[in-house]
């Protein structure tokens, strides 16, 4: 392999830029948008902005390629671009049309776009690469909006696909002049800037490889630092040794005497501090290993071995029950056989390398559990550094380690270096207080740090949330996971909590581990006092009520009491790695069992589907008792996997009307079906779930109490 890519010509790109065509503003208002696709080219006033009409922010992934089309993992995705983005209100034409999807396929390919123009917060959401590369394959070179979420640049980055902030731009496209690269790179970290000038990742490591980069020196001095900059400055690999070339004649990946050294012992780290960091553990899905495998042959070679297999894990979780949901619209458009694909796909290069894949059930329908799920219970260690190709992966930094999604061609390039590209990110701490109230879980805090301005303002994008504080003590590592996982609705790099005895106890009691080895993993694993952050989020716990995210995003968070008239409900979704867990499950029992005293079930009016993150859990819910008092009391059990998250398995909506409130992550526009969601703990999703309508849980010492 390296010597192959040793002798591979690499040639960097021109230092002026032409981008020759039109441009398309992603409006609010659909007809704006429908023009522009006729051929009409929309004015644009650079100097006036407030002229200009409103473009749509908060555009996510799920709209620019839906889960669905992210079946193709090749350059069919190049008809797909934006057929998932819903307009309106905006403009007299599109008052009221907030579910208009103004785009079809091969819309934007067949308009000769060079370049998509957006507000706030572009590419929010999934770290699924097929969004920029379904832009790329569609023409479109350059994204312009306000500010950009750190996954979706870094993909767009990894795959050449331009992007900027600077709105003056457009009158340059429109004039034909040349852009000078270096307004791509201004302000980039040096690392950044040399994949931009080389047209993307891969010919930038090769150029790595073959010693041709330059790498910026590591150089900070003693500091206080965070648990996060602490875990970095043990990963981070010398400049000085990534210039070391193995020998020409290995066609092997790098042995463990040739990988780079890290900066163990003694070493700082500062925000802003850019270079590659050793992984521990990567992972993917059948969503991404495809693409990542195609990428990987096409340009190492088939056949010729991963670096590091045993630390390479592969799930098979997000599309075992496609086949229940599919409707015959999809199936026509070949998309079952295309999913089936995917894991054919991933089955066959997890044969080949002899990379260990956590796949289906063979005695009943479903998965051995979900990645992130099954991350925490089993593989993900304090002190780590874990990647995985799914924007939830900070999931396991409930364990105490750095976690971070990345994109396809990360993870296949990963596969050659064990090491992906990192700027040290600042730090916001999120310190919670007190005690929080018995009808209060970690889900209803993340909702409530979501709907913070500050957050939603995107101020958080790219940093890493450390959570503190009594209330955060005070929680499981199941419970923590629930913060960490949606650090990812957040925006942030990553989320983190310091490890402590809970920690231990997790590792011993589920892991089997020897204390005394869990102690010693967790020593040092905390911020010290005088460490620097960007900056610091307090609250008060007794101040948080049950609380809900109205439909469209996560950061519509207010409190279930101040819902102005009764929400009836038909679904009602407990699960997915966020509400999946050991402890969620032993909330829905909790509320279920209270109501079965009472002489309650789940309304005859909902579906209440629960679904378990892993086996491991569902094991744990068979031995408390639990399978047979969810059946009681009517909910539907459902094997591990993605599923209604991802808009493919039981708990989808399936109309426009129809009201959904979950426990899962997102509820952008049409993640989960075309009905409408709202988010909540599954405290109140099952409580919701037996009510028929939206309402918090009350627990039954506090019944009590009001009625005394």
């Amino acid at each position: 392999m390296i010597k192959s890519l040793l002798e591979r010509e690499i040639e960097k790109r021109p230092q002026q830029v032409r981008l020759q065509g039109r441009i398309l503003f992603l409006t609010e208002d659909p007809e704006l948008i429908r023009k522009q696709l006729a051929g009409w080219d929309l004015p644009w006033d650079t100097a006036h902005p407030e002229r200009n009409p409103k473009l749509r922010d908060d555009i996510s992934t799920d709209e620019i390629t839906p889960a669905h089309i992210c079946f193709f993992f090749d350059e069919t995705l190049g008809e797909f671009p934006y057929t998932g983005l819903k307009c309106g209100p905006g403009g007299t034409s599109g008052a009221g049309r907030e579910n208009d999807t103004p785009i079809r396929r091969g819309d934007v390919k067949k308009g000769g776009f060079v370049a998509a123009v957006s507000g706030k917060r572009r590419g929010k959401g999934s770290s699924r690469e097929q969004s920029p590369y379904a832009e790329r394959c569609a023409g479109i070179h350059l994204v312009i909006a306000e500010n950009i979420e750190r996954i979706y640049q870094q993909n767009c980055q990894n795959l050449g696909v331009l992007t900027s902030t600077d709105f003056s731009l457009i009158d340059c496209i429109r004039r034909g002049e040349e852009i000078p690269l270096s307004v791509f790179t201004q302000g980039e970290d040096e690392i950044t800037r040399q994949v931009i000038e080389y047209g993307g990742l891969f010919p930038f490591n090769v150029a790595r490889l073959q010693g041709k980069v330059s790498m910026p020196e590591i150089s900070a001095g003693p500091r206080p630092m965070t648990i996060s900059e602490k875990i970095f400055a043990r990963h981070m690999i010398q400049p000085s040794a990534i210039s070391h070339q193995p020998s020409a004649k290995s066609q092997e990946p790098m042995a463990n005497d040739q990988r780079p050294t890290t900066n163990d012992g003694g070493a700082y780290v500062k925000p802003g501090d850019t270079g590659f960091t050793r992984v521990d553990l990567r992972f993917s899905h059948e969503y991404v290993t495809p693409m990542a495998a195609i990428f990987y042959e096409h340009f190492v070679g088939k056949g010729v071995p991963v670096n590091d297999r045993d630390s390479i894990k592969f799930f098979r979780d997000h599309l075992t029950f496609l086949d229940e949901v599919l409707s015959e619209e999809k199936r026509k458009m070949g998309l079952l056989d295309l999913a089936t694909q995917l894991k054919f796909k991933q089955q066959d290069f997890a044969k080949d390398q002899g990379i260990q894949l956590h796949g289906e059930l063979k005695d009943r329908k479903g998965s051995e559990g979900i990645c992130h799920s099954v991350m925490l219970e089993t593989y993900a260690l304090p002190g780590q550094v874990n990647v995985g190709s799914d924007s939830h992966t900070p999931h396991v930094g409930a364990m105490g380690c750095i976690a971070f999604g990345i994109g396809t061609t990360d993870v296949f390039n990963s596969w050659i270096t064990k090491d992906v590209r990192v700027k040290v990110p600042e730090s916001v701490k999120v310190v919670i207080r007190g005690k929080r109230k018995p009808n209060v879980s970690a889900k209803d805090f993340i909702l409530a740090i979501l709907a913070m301005d500050y957050v939603r303002s995107g101020k958080a994008l790219a940093k890493v949330i450390e959570y503190a504080g009594e209330a955060v003590e005070e929680l499981s590592v199941d419970e923590r996971a629930t913060l960490t996982n949606m650090a990812a609705e957040i925006g942030g790099f990553t989320g983190i909590v310091a490890p402590d005895e809970k920690v231990v106890d997790f590792l011993v009691e589920r892991r089997g581990m020897d204390r005394a080895q869990a102690q010693e993993l967790i020593e040092g694993l905390n911020s010290e006092p005088d460490a620097q952050y960007s900056h610091v989020i307090a609250i008060n716990a007794e101040d948080i009520c049950p609380m809900v995210a109205t439909p469209g995003d996560p950061g519509n968070g207010k409190f279930v009491h101040d819902l102005n008239t009764p929400v009836p409900i038909e679904i009602a979704y407990g699960g997915t790695c966020t509400a999946g867990k050991n402890e969620d499950m032993d909330m829905y029992a909790r509320v279920l069992a209270d109501a079965l005293k009472q002489g309650k079930r789940v309304a005859d009016s909902v579906k209440f589907y629960i679904q378990f993150g892993s086996q491991e859990t569902r094991d744990y819910c068979v031995r408390l008792g639990y399978m047979e008092l969810f059946k009681q009391a009517g909910a539907i059990v459902i094997e591990p996997s993605c599923v209604a998250c991802i808009n493919a398995g039981p708990g989808i909506s399936t109309r426009p009307d129809q009201i959904v409130i979950s426990a899962q992550n997102r509820n952008f526009p049409g993640r989960s079906g075309p009905g409408q969601m709202y988010l909540a703990s599954p405290l109140t999703v099952a409580a919701s779930a037996v009510a028929g309508y939206i309402t918090q849980y009350e627990p039954a010492q506090e019944r009590e109490a009001a009625t005394a």
